[in-house]
């Protein structure tokens, strides 16, 4: 039910309900002020953020057209001419779309902002004038009643016919402006309709043809963007093509830099650190310099630069060499040095170091050094390099008895004073390292203890690597103090290890393997506790990798978000990242052809190099599959041997490089490799190493089994539950992925959450 009508007649009775009636109008125009009030407000807010993201939009404008890429070489394709202009063109783009965006805003202005106020202003603010003055008249037409009222009837009689003429002039100004005021109101009550929402829907008309000169401008646009998509895939295309060019020229540079040193007119370049001889209180200083010499001409010159400094460049020195002499450790207490004299100092040598003995070498070459008079012909030429380079560093196991004894002597009080064990030739690394492991291993409570270890081991089952991080950056700092205290020197001193793998062969992997169980271990041993060793392992790794962050800083106030399960159950094996992988964003509009692309060379295994002992790990979860070595009895050409159980399930779950290093711990033995062969299933997987594709081939085109629900992150992906069957199933380019059909659709599949039929 609307608002009821005024009536005039009733002005004149003036009833009860006729005031009701007034007031309901009155209410409503009062609502219809606010309502204008607060959206007068809203659209001077509109204004202003439009301008505000006007003027961000310029600016990015700006940026685009102010950037130029440089590129590399001497000319460019007419595809990189084209992307390099194309931020010129995306910058008029937004330039002429924000001309619009200005115009918007001024239409804002005059078609809703100034109607609506002066609809405001001048109608309803009369409409309150009219109400001030029909409530005084109210007052004033029943004061002068009740005292008219009041008059005694013993006054004259013109007396009380004068006092009555004034009570009916005044009665019938009062009818007059009530019925004005009554007027009054029902017109702004019609008018309001029209006179609110006509301002409102100029206001959409300014925004439709904002839209519509958007719409313009983008399909004048499209031709360029379907050009430039073109272009951008036609130089990655250049890219693929080169790239492997490049990486094969970077790796036979890698094996031997110096039969591909640049030709240039110095025989010899490179840094050396040379000696500045300073008072006698003050010794001397060693500077590096980048140092050059000409064999023909005899001419060196040398820069001092230090790359800590932001790679300052200081004055150029240059000289005549007469001659170079090597330098002994007997004569100075540095190695790799070797002496040079100018012809405009002689009898002044000045002293220089070479990173190695090898760079010496070369430039003891390149300079005709001559070997110096040597003084002690038995004394060493070189220190034994440090325990940490040893190989299998906390993996090789000391003798059990020599074990024993150091802790003994360790744990008394009385003789562990006496213990040196940096310049004892008593204890051998292995002893020492294997009484720290079994100290550890034998403390009441594991030293990340009980209460936490179901903490410890629930991020490390599923999630992204970074929420994996978060949880454990949280829950070392709820580790009693001493124990944070020392895990912390403890995984800082494995972290130093890890980063000496190429010689001491101990990765992260290896190491999370060594001190996962003597770190964690489960309160209850259960059959459930032996499958979380390998995830103690992965807890290892992740302090390991990221000591700095998890022991520097302090985790954030509240507890890391819950790992979602959506796409990962707690029994599914961590689904390989696409983020973490070589991909690169593609165009939306050219993925499908990229598709396309990537399915006519889905049969050529990625190929990588990699040194044996992979620095990858299981917490890291790198996608690329590369194996790294072949433990005897495991390998077999490309095809990878396992026994049947519970190794196959832990191994295959496992990411693709993680498999050998883990492998290569189980020790199980090859003195028949073809009995053993004969014994175990094969699993067939990529190996790059071997330089040829059957493993590929041998997946190629075959059927598979889902073994774990997936739900599609891309529109590239499949999305499926358990026990799907995936036909024409084929190794991906996306590193850690297959591509497969499922209900005639085509997409990627991880390659872990399969299993082949």
């Amino acid at each position: 039910m609307g608002l009821q009508p005024l009536e005039f007649s009733d002005c004149y009775l003036d009833s009860p309900w006729f005031r009701e009636r007034v007031r309901a109008h009155e209410a409503e125009l009062e609502k219809t002020n606010k309502f204008i009030k607060e959206l007068l407000k809203d659209g001077k807010n509109l204004i202003a953020a439009t301008k505000n993201l006007s003027a961000a939009q310029r600016k990015f404008a700006h940026s685009l057209r102010d950037f130029k890429f440089e590129f590399i070489g001497d000319a460019e394709t007419d595809d990189e001419r084209y992307i390099d202009a194309s931020l010129h063109e995306f910058s008029n783009f937004l330039k002429n779309l924000e001309e619009q965006r200005e115009i918007l805003a001024l239409s804002v202005t005059e078609t809703l902002i100034k109607p609506l106020e002066r609809f405001r202003k001048e109608q309803l603010g009369a409409v309150k004038e009219e109400k001030k003055k029909f409530d005084k008249e109210t007052e004033k037409n029943y004061s002068l009643l009740e005292k008219h009222l009041t008059l005694s009837a013993k006054k004259k009689e013109l007396q009380l016919q004068e006092a009555d003429s004034q009570v009916e002039q005044n009665r019938k100004h009062f009818y007059e402006l009530s019925l004005e005021y009554v007027c009054k109101l029902q017109e702004i009550q019609e008018r309001k309709k029209f006179e609110c929402v006509e301002p409102v829907l100029s206001f959409f008309q300014g925004l439709f043809t904002f839209y519509h000169q958007g719409y313009e401008l983008a399909k004048d646009f499209n031709h360029y963007k379907t050009t430039l998509q073109i272009n951008i895939q036609n130089t990655r295309n250049r890219f693929e093509g080169t790239r492997s060019e490049v990486e094969e020229l970077m790796n036979k540079i890698r094996r031997n830099p110096q039969e591909h040193k640049r030709a240039n007119h110095f025989t010899m370049e490179g840094y050396l650190y040379v000696q500045e001889k300073r008072p006698a209180p003050f010794g001397s200083s060693w500077v590096k310099h980048y140092c050059m010499y000409r064999k023909e001409t005899k001419k060196f010159s040398m820069i001092p630069f230090e790359h800590r400094s932001g790679g300052k460049v200081g004055d150029a020195e240059l000289f005549v060499l007469t001659y170079c002499t090597k330098r002994n450790t007997d004569t100075i207490d540095r190695r790799f040095c070797f002496d040079l004299e100018a012809s405009d100092r002689p009898g002044v040598p000045v002293t220089m170091q070479a990173f190695s003995e090898e760079d010496r070498k070369l430039w003891m070459e390149a300079l005709d050094g001559k070997e110096a008079l040597l003084i002690n012909l038995n004394r060493a030429n070189a220190k034994q390099e440090g325990s940490i380079n040893d190989q299998g560093l906390y993996r090789v196991v000391g003798v059990s008895s020599k074990v024993q004894r150091l802790l003994s002597l360790l744990m008394d009080s009385k003789t562990c004073n006496e213990i040196d064990l940096e310049n004892s030739v008593d204890w051998e690394v292995k002893t020492i390292t294997s009484a720290m492991k079994q100290y550890l291993r034998s403390l009441p409570e594991p030293l990340m203890t009980y209460e936490l270890h179901g903490e410890f081991i629930l991020p490390a089952k599923s999630g992204s690597p970074e929420s994996r991080v978060s949880a454990v950056h949280f829950l070392v700092h709820k580790l009693p103090e001493k124990n944070k205290e020392m895990l912390e020197i403890l995984v800082k001193h494995l972290a130093n290890v890890s980063k000496h793998a190429k010689r001491n062969l101990m990765t992260v992997a290896n190491l999370g393997v060594v001190f996962g169980p003597t770190l964690m271990r489960p309160q209850e041993e259960t059959v459930a506790a032996i499958m979380d060793l390998k995830f103690q392992n992965i807890v290892v790794e992740i302090l390991i990798e990221n000591h700095e962050k998890i022991f520097k800083t302090l985790p954030d106030a509240t507890f890391p978000e819950p790992i979602s399960m959506s796409v990962s159950p707690p029994n599914a094996p961590p689904r390989q990242s696409r983020r973490q992988g070589q991909r690169i964003k593609r165009p939306l509009a050219v993925y499908n052809l990229c598709l396309e692309l990537e399915d006519a060379d889905s049969h050529s295994s990625p190929r990588e190099d990699t040194p044996t002992g992979s620095m990858d790990s299981l917490s890291s979860q790198s996608p690329t599959p590369a194996f790294s070595s072949s433990p005897p009895g495991l390998l077999d050409g490309n095809h990878l041997i396992m026994d049947s159980g519970d190794l196959a399930g832990w191994t295959t779950n496992l990411p693709a490089q993680s498999r050998p290093s883990m492998v290569s711990w189980m020790n199980i033995p090859s003195a028949n490799p073809a009995a053993t062969n004969a014994a175990l299933p094969t699993f067939f997987f990529p190996n790059p190493a071997s330089g040829t594709d059957r493993a590929v081939e041998s997946v190629a085109h075959r059927k598979a089994r889902a073994v774990y629900p997936c739900e599609a992150e891309h529109s590239s992906e499949l999305s499926f539950q358990i026990g799907a069957i995936f036909e024409d199933v084929q190794f991906s380019r996306e590193p850690g992925w297959l591509e497969g059909t499922l209900n005639g659709k085509r997409g990627l599949i991880p390659q872990n959450y399969v299993q082949f039929l």
